[in-house]
């Protein structure tokens, strides 16, 4: 395997040469004095307005709300929702606020305004003074007085998500929520926005409840309606996107799904959000092509706090996409890419994961267990780490992953530990589901550990343990998809202990879950082979080699491939 060059002090320095470490403290002496620049002019004063940033004449779909305010702000309100309906949260909230300073009296831009402050299907968790804020948001409109009934049906359901601002938790202010959207959608079906935030509502109470799928449909067949009154809804198609990022549902609507991009072209979410649904159906040239677009778009909509989440959000599962291909010359350019901005990232979950899974992912899809082991968990130090567990333990897991692959029993010992720490401190948090997602490599990484010591059983009862781990969850869609799927991992094993015939049943399951994985594919065909199940070998390395078809790639496991077919 080529060797790759050393990307900056996201890796352990000691790894690298005097120079490079001289040139990582230049680079973060830059940085820092950038920083520092910034502090003292005041971002707020170069950040370019909601106007500036999108031409009012740019085109992000349709959306009528009749807002019962002036007239005269109709159409910034619609605007504003439509941004909203983008989960584009800081551009909406910059124009709900302008209708503010324009109409002091507009009581629903006070509900705008508290409806971006949290960000029910993100993993992102508002602060205590960002809870405060949109409590007395909602308060404001409720004094200024609300003219309809709907409007007061709308801003009820948010006031339950506020209600005891300093207290409730994240899923009872959830749950909170969803009932009163329930509440507003039974009194009027008809309406368009009521059934789109219901709709919307269902989505984010599935995330914890164990007949999931069940919302999921429901939420889609809502949609589905509006879709077909209206097809330039951004709520509508957006919604649905998220509606059908579950197994079993990723193969629906896919003219709704390709239309997301058309109605709004400049917006990176609306460029990004198909390929949620193009990851579950292995169709990678659309998502190299659709997030390229949407990593392009973010970067001309910076956050108040340096770049959009959507750009990194973007770029990973560019790489994720460029490694399922076998390109990883390309998966390399766009680390360097991410690692080369000068500005500092806005500082939310969605950032720190996939600066932490990129990283992770580059190494780990790759098994470069020297480049896994060399990761520094908790960089760069400009995002808050502490308040990220899933995001910090995958940096973690990736580096378990490559101690214990190079024979450094105590750092995989402390990896784990680490992710155990973790996983608890997520539970503490309320957070099940992150748990969950970090047990599973915690499982994996202790298979792996128990492995390299000789306890085979055990080994295999630890992957299996994740295997059946995963299965009760569906994939986040913060994540274009597990860094080392259960059942693949399981492969690994299996074939590893000669048990070529259970291997292939393992890789088959991933393939299933994930398809057109590199190395779920890749390991069929070497299990399939070793079983003597030539003809099926060969099927699944000219399956490699399609996927591959057109990548920049020196990966020898594709000279592999053609070498086993042209026996």
């Amino acid at each position: 395997m080529s060797k790759v060059k050393p990307m900056n002090n996201y890796f352990d320095s000691t790894t690298f040469s005097s120079d490079h470490r001289l040139k990582i403290h230049k680079n973060l002496r830059q940085v820092i004095k950038k920083l520092l620049l910034m502090i003292t002019v005041g971002l707020s004063l170069t950040r370019p307005t909601i106007a500036q940033e999108l031409n009012k004449d740019e085109t992000i779909g349709t959306v009528n709300f009749e807002v019962s305010c002036d007239t005269e702000v109709a159409n910034d309100f619609n605007r504003a929702l439509a941004f909203l309906h983008h989960m584009q949260y800081e551009e909406s909230r910059s124009a709900f606020e302008a209708i503010t300073q324009l109409k002091s009296d507009c009581a629903m831009a006070h509900w705008g305004i508290a409806m971006t402050l949290f960000q029910p299907l993100w993993p992102s968790r508002p602060s205590p003074e960002t809870l405060q804020r949109g409590f007395k948001e909602i308060e404001q409109a409720q004094t200024l007085g609300l003219k309809t009934d709907r409007e007061a049906d709308l801003v009820a359901a948010t006031a339950a998500f506020y209600q005891e601002p300093t207290s409730a938790d994240w899923w009872t202010r959830i749950e909170r929520w969803s009932e009163g959207m329930e509440q507003a959608y039974q009194a009027r079906p008809e309406d368009v926005e009521t059934s789109v935030f219901y709709a919307l509502s269902q989505l984010a109470i599935a995330q914890i409840q164990p007949n999931r799928l069940d919302y999921h449909a429901r939420a889609a067949n809502i949609l589905k309606e509006v879709y077909n009154s209206n097809q330039t809804h951004p709520g509508a198609i957006h919604y649905t996107i998220h509606a059908n990022d579950v197994d079993s549902r990723a193969n629906k609507d896919l003219d709704i799904v390709r239309s997301y991009g058309k109605i709004a072209p400049a917006v990176p979410h609306a460029l990004h959000m198909p390929t949620h649904i193009f990851v579950r159906l292995g169709s990678w040239s659309d998502v190299l092509e659709w997030n390229r677009r949407s990593a392009d778009a973010a970067l001309n909509l910076p956050a108040a706090d340096g770049i959009s989440h959507h750009y990194p959000h973007a770029l990973d599962y560019l790489v994720y996409a460029y490694l399922q291909q076998g390109d990883e010359q390309q998966a390399q350019a766009v680390i360097d890419e991410v690692l080369t901005q000068e500005q500092p990232f806005q500082g939310t979950f969605v950032s720190a994961f996939h600066l932490a899974s990129m990283l992770a992912r580059y190494a780990v899809e790759r098994r470069d267990w020297e480049q896994a082991q060399a990761i520094i968990p908790g960089n760069p130090d400009s995002i808050k780490w502490e308040k990220f567990f899933w995001a910090e333990a995958t940096s973690w897991f990736a580096k378990g992953l490559g101690a214990v692959h190079r024979g450094d029993a105590q750092q995989a010992q402390q990896a784990e530990l680490k992710m155990i720490e973790l996983r608890d401190k997520a539970r503490q948090a309320g957070e099940e589901g992150f748990a969950t997602y970090i047990e599973i490599d915690r499982l994996l990484l202790s298979s792996w550990r128990t492995y390299g010591e000789g306890q085979e059983e055990k080994a295999l009862k630890l992957a299996r343990e994740a295997v059946d781990l995963e299965g009760t969850i569906q994939k986040h869609p913060v994540t274009p998809g597990a860094l080392y799927p259960a059942q693949e991992a399981l492969g690994d094993l299996l074939f590893d202990l000669g048990s070529y015939q259970e291997a292939l049943s393992a890789y088959k399951d991933s393939l299933i879950t994930w398809p057109k994985r590199f190395n779920s594919i890749l390991g069929a065909a070497r299990a399939a082979k070793e079983a003597n199940l030539d003809a099926e070998a060969k099927d699944y390395y000219r399956e490699l080699l399609i996927i591959s078809l057109g990548a920049k790639s020196n990966r020898p496991e594709l000279t592999e491939a053609l070498q086993s077919l042209a026996e």
